[in-house]
C-alpha cells in the first residue's frame, strides 16, 4: 500500500525558515501530482503548493506565494516544501498528499493518498 510521510515541522519564530519533506514509500512520487495542505484549529483545509507530475507547473496560494517554494527530489522519492519568512498565521498542521489527476491545482477531494500530517507552528 502507499505511503506518504512527512516530516520537518517544529516550533519557530516569525522570519524563520522550514523545510518540509514528502517521502514515498511504494508510491513513484514522479507519476503523480504533489500538494500540500494545511488546516489550522476552527478553519478548513486550504491547498497552499502543488506540483504536477512529471515536472509539471506548480501552484502557490495567494497567502504563500514568494514565500514558499514546492520541489522535486526524483532520486529520493521526496517532495519538499521550503517555507521562508514564515508567520504566525502560517501556523497549522501540513499534509502532503498524492493525486493521479492531471488537473492543475486540483481540488483537496482529488487526493487519493495522503501523509499524516506535521505540525508547524510559527510563534514569538
Amino acid at each position: 500500500q502507499a505511503q506518504l510521510v512527512e516530516s520537518g515541522g517544529g516550533l519557530v519564530q516569525p522570519g524563520d525558515s522550514l523545510r518540509l519533506s514528502c517521502s514515498g514509500s511504494r508510491i513513484n512520487l514522479d507519476h503523480y501530482g504533489i500538494g500540500w495542505l494545511r488546516q489550522a484549529p476552527g478553519k478548513d483545509r486550504e491547498e497552499v503548493s502543488s506540483i504536477m507530475s512529471r515536472g509539471g507547473p506548480t501552484y502557490y496560494s495567494d497567502p504563500v506565494k514568494g514565500r514558499f517554494t514546492i520541489s522535486r527530489n526524483k532520486a529520493d522519492n521526496t517532495v519538499y516544501l521550503q517555507m521562508n519568512r514564515l508567520k504566525p498565521e502560517d501556523t497549522a498542521v501540513y499534509y502532503c498528499a498524492a493525486t493521479g489527476s492531471a488537473r492543475y491545482n486540483p481540488p483537496a477531494y482529488e487526493y487519493d493518498h495522503w501523509g499524516q500530517g506535521t505540525q508547524v507552528t510559527v510563534s514569538s
